[in-house]
């Protein structure tokens, strides 16, 4: 909404010959894949002050890096002849390196994967064994002793396992006490048998969550090294995608 006319002929000219460009090229080797690239300059300069980025930020960076990779093995392959616009794809810069470590560490806006890194890998691993180790203890209680409990389940209180036992029977299962139920009628109980693994629990998800925080860390440094080149990208990407749909 803000382009306007030119009274620079020979810009004018430019912009001609790049949009014929473009349609020679579109004619010869189709559409350009221009995926949804956004705005990353921003986050960049947040990584150049140190800033830890969040995942979607990380994951949008890592999509303009595979962009501009993906429109230079568009222009470098077969049948493409010389034309006006190979200067500007030509200022594009790759970072297959980054580029696949950021999606290989992180899978999803709020998941970052096992893979990430061999300590995030192994504390997972332990965290599933004392999952299933605390279920299995639970689950003893809940078929042994359901006559004591308000419900044959397994929940959860305050990030520890519990089981809802009825009140008149709180004496007959030892453990500590996390909540009651809105009529009094019920109470969370942590059996003591479970209460060494839902500590080791505990700590496994804070060597987790510290674990995740160095991993962004790390990968929000690499952005920040290679910052002016993801910002100059998102530019000649959008300025690629106005003269592709131009021609189009």
């Amino acid at each position: 909404r803000r382009l306007e006319p030119s009274s620079d002929i020979d810009k004018v000219r430019l912009r001609q010959q790049h949009t014929t460009d473009a349609k020679t090229l579109i004619g010869l080797k189709g559409q350009p894949s221009f995926g949804r690239v956004k705005d990353v300059r921003e986050s960049v300069e947040r990584a150049n002050k140190d800033a830890v980025l969040s995942l979607r930020e990380l994951l949008d960076c890592a999509a303009v890096l595979s962009t501009a990779r993906g429109l230079c093995d568009y222009v470098r392959g077969e049948k493409t002849p010389e034309t006006s616009l190979g200067e500007l794809f030509d200022r594009l810069i790759t970072n297959r390196p980054l580029e696949e470590k950021i999606r290989r560490s992180i899978v999803a806006d709020d998941f970052v994967a096992d893979e990430a890194s061999p300590a995030l890998a192994e504390i997972r691993r332990k965290k599933r064994a004392t999952d299933s180790r605390i279920k299995d203890i639970l689950q003893k209680y809940v078929s042994g002793q359901s006559k004591f409990l308000q419900k044959n389940i397994v929940t959860s209180r305050a990030g520890r396992f519990v089981i809802p036992v009825k009140s008149e029977y709180r004496n007959e299962v030892k453990g500590l006490i996390h909540d009651t139920s809105s009529s009094g009628a019920t109470l969370f109980i942590e059996p003591m048998a479970v209460v060494d693994a839902n500590n080791e629990m505990r700590e496994l998800d804070a060597k987790e969550e510290h674990e995740i925080e160095r991993i962004l860390r790390d990968l929000s440094a690499g952005v920040a090294v290679s910052g002016d080149a993801i910002s100059l990208d998102y530019l000649n990407i959008t300025e690629l995608a106005f003269i592709f749909a131009c021609a189009e």
